[in-house]
């Protein structure tokens, strides 16, 4: 299945007419780690997405920490589309970063295949509410570590691993989430995951 989304053209296309079956997948992490700008770079539709201006308002509450540069922000969820073929296609949410916002998480759960969580690592307590929420929905996740250009720390992914607590059977990639293919790579990570996770299931007695 990954390699259906590696041989995706590049322009943005229409969804094919014998399109039947919808997979629902998530984007989580903390808030300005690049979940619009992975929504906006791998869609094939131009995304729907609800980024306002950052205003006074959310001064003191919103904590920007190292995103002090970033002027909008998601207030409800992202929205974009990849086909995986000509039948199967991948509807990603990508949700918003704010702690005050964590409540729509759990609706936007709700049907989801899978998740991606996007992990800054200057930022890394930013990750545990998205691992936590998943793991309570018992939700397959992947983590991809989205490199920023001014992160000076380069850490290994086996030091995020640990950092993070994650057990070996959570994958984990780099990632530029504002480079397409590199987007598009962290979703058949996803992908080949929950197959291998269903083949499992299957063969279990």
């Amino acid at each position: 299945m990954g390699s259906a989304i590696s041989e995706l053209p590049s322009h943005r296309t229409p969804l094919a007419d014998a399109a039947e079956t919808g997979l629902k997948i998530v984007v989580v992490g903390g808030f300005g780690v690049g979940k619009t700008t992975l929504v906006r770079s791998v869609s094939e539709i131009r995304p729907l997405n609800t980024e306002e201006v950052m205003t006074q308002a959310g001064v003191g509450v919103d904590e920007t920490g190292d995103v002090a540069t970033k002027t909008t922000t998601t207030v409800a969820f992202d929205f974009g589309r990849i086909s995986l073929n000509e039948r199967m296609v991948l509807y990603m949410f990508g949700a918003p970063g704010q702690e005050r916002f964590w409540f729509l998480w759990d609706r936007l759960f709700s049907g989801t295949l899978g998740a991606v969580v996007l992990v800054d690592t200057r930022r890394m307590d930013d990750s545990w509410y998205a691992i936590d929420r998943l793991e309570h929905h018992r939700t397959p996740f992947v983590v991809a570590v989205n490199r920023f250009d001014d992160d000076t720390v380069r850490h290994s992914l086996d030091e995020i691993r640990q950092a993070l607590a994650l057990p070996e059977r959570v994958p984990m990639v780099d990632c530029d989430a504002r480079v397409r293919e590199s987007g598009k790579n962290v979703l058949i990570t996803l992908v080949d995951h929950l197959y291998e996770l269903a083949m499992a299931q299957e063969a279990t007695p």
